[in-house]
């Protein structure tokens, strides 16, 4: 219809859908924010709060005990090998000294050296014993680290089987919170959807049309596009029953719409010329023209034909000349493009 619009008409047009897609998404980040925000009226506890304290406490501080058990036990394991390592390497220094000196005194063979030949060995066995209990406290310290990992494990294994039952508990309790708030949604997205279908039967033409239509574009978006990721499994049946409600309903509007109108056409081509014009906006006739239909039964019509005066379909007069200056003009216009006089055609703004 815009071509049949004032120039000014038609950006005023425009700047109300804007406005009416702006509002639109205002309310849908409105909307967004409190169907995100439901989720807080049901919260979801975790399996620890369905467990027994009388059994789960014994059993977490067990496993705390055992768990501090082993770092220590990781710490004084780490010391222990440190102290060997620098035993160990002791050792190899010295007999490596030893096995040197050794050397030079076959060479030499020198019988005073004897008494110190007898001192070097004792110094090493000395490293060497120092090495072995260096590693004996390895030893040590490893079994009592595997003793509180197993410890540990069974204190976990056990909690675990505790929780077990909790973990079924939470879920149930999760599935119960998920079907409330949903719930909750479908209340708040299902009556603007409601509300949308009354202002689109309503008020969609109204003087505050932009803000009907925001509206309408917010609920459809909401229940069909922002309640989606909150569905649970059975929500996609609620989401395509409302759906198909909504298509049957507007459609069954439709097609009642499209009956009413067919017999509302009927009668108008059944009215005489001059009565039917009155029933008929000026932009709205100039708009079909412009499509090449007719303004009154919107057929297709070859407006290129100079002899053309009458739908050939309808009947109505599309052509007819200037009382002022006899120009041939378009019926519908409401003022001679040759001459300027006065065309006296009634059709309504």
């Amino acid at each position: 219809m815009s071509k049949g619009l004032r120039w000014t008409e038609q950006w005023m047009r425009r700047a109300l859908w804007l406005v009416a897609f702006v509002f639109a998404g205002f309310l849908i980040g409105l909307g967004s924010q409190v169907v995100d925000n439901v989720i807080y009226l049901a919260p979801v506890p975790g399996p620890e709060h369905f467990l027994d304290p009388a059994k789960a406490g014994p059993l977490e501080a067990a496993s705390g005990q055992a768990q501090k058990t082993r770092e220590e036990a990781e710490r004084a394991l780490e010391q222990a090998r440190q102290k060997h390592r620098v035993a160990l390497a002791n050792t190899q220094s010295a007999r490596e000294a030893f096995e040197n000196w050794l050397a030079t005194r076959h060479a030499t063979a020198r019988p005073d050296q004897d008494a110190d030949l007898i001192a070097r060995n004792r110094e090493l066995d000395k490293l060497v014993a120092a090495e072995r209990t260096a590693l004996s406290a390895v030893e040590a310290q490893e079994q009592v680290l595997l003793d509180a990992k197993q410890t540990e494990q069974k204190a976990d294994a056990a909690y675990e089987a505790l929780l077990e039952p909790a973990r079924d508990a939470a879920r149930d309790a999760a599935e119960a919170a998920a079907r409330k708030v949903f719930l909750i949604r479908l209340a708040v997205t299902l009556p603007l959807l409601l509300a949308a279908g009354a202002l689109f039967k309503y008020k969609r033409g109204g003087t505050y049309w932009p803000f009907t239509w925001g509206f309408i574009f917010f609920a459809l978006f909401a229940f069909f596009v922002e309640l989606v990721p909150y569905l649970p499994s059975y929500g996609g049946y609620v989401r395509y029953g409302v759906g198909i409600a909504v298509t049957v309903v507007v459609g069954r509007y439709a097609i009642r719409w499209l009956h009413a109108w067919l017999e509302r056409q009927r009668a108008a081509e059944a009215m005489p010329d001059e009565q039917r014009r009155t029933t008929m906006r000026y932009d709205v006739a100039l708009a079909r023209i412009a499509k090449r239909v007719c303004p009154s039964c919107e057929r297709a019509t070859d407006y290129g034909d100079v002899h053309l005066t009458h739908c050939p379909h309808c009947g109505i007069g599309l052509f007819d000349h200037c009382p002022a200056c006899a120009t041939r003009k378009n019926a519908f216009m409401r003022y001679c493009f040759a001459c300027g006089t006065p065309a006296g055609v009634g059709l309504a703004d």
